[in-house]
């Protein structure tokens, strides 16, 4: 597993340096189907950070999320999928994960609506987006 080639980084102007990717890995993912085609999974420490040092903009289907040196990059609200159903979207909703976990079977996530974000937790078998960070 390593980053893209082509990949875009986005250097915020986050306290970590932490570097995010200007756009979503296509699709939804499991957590096991993320680790193990993706490397670079935000920790649930880089959510928080991105979280409580950038200041978060709805912009209709997701978030525009600005860090301290003025740039920025968008969420956007894709849902998330149960092992056994079809794509949800609650008003619409962002789910992403964080490589961080919680229990045997749980892992912490990042999830949203227009009314704003937090951490939160899900089981690793439901589908949810994947943002990299570098």
């Amino acid at each position: 597993m390593a980053l893209s080639m082509n990949a875009q980084y986005v250097d915020l102007g986050l306290p970590s340096g932490t570097k995010w990717k200007s756009e979503n890995e296509s699709g939804l993912y499991t957590y096991k189907q993320a680790a193990k085609q993706f490397s670079h999974i935000p920790t649930l420490d880089q959510w928080i950070e991105l979280k409580d040092q950038c200041v978060w903009t709805w912009k209709g289907g997701g978030f525009d999320v600005k860090g301290p040196n003025g740039a920025s990059i968008y969420l956007p609200a894709a849902g998330y999928k149960e092992p056994a159903g079809e794509t949800r979207l609650i008003e619409p909703s962002g789910y992403y994960w964080s490589a961080t976990k919680l229990g045997a079977e749980t892992l912490w996530i990042l999830a949203f609506t227009s009314n704003g974000a937090g951490l939160n937790s899900i089981h690793h078998s439901c589908y949810l987006s994947v943002r990299l960070v570098h």
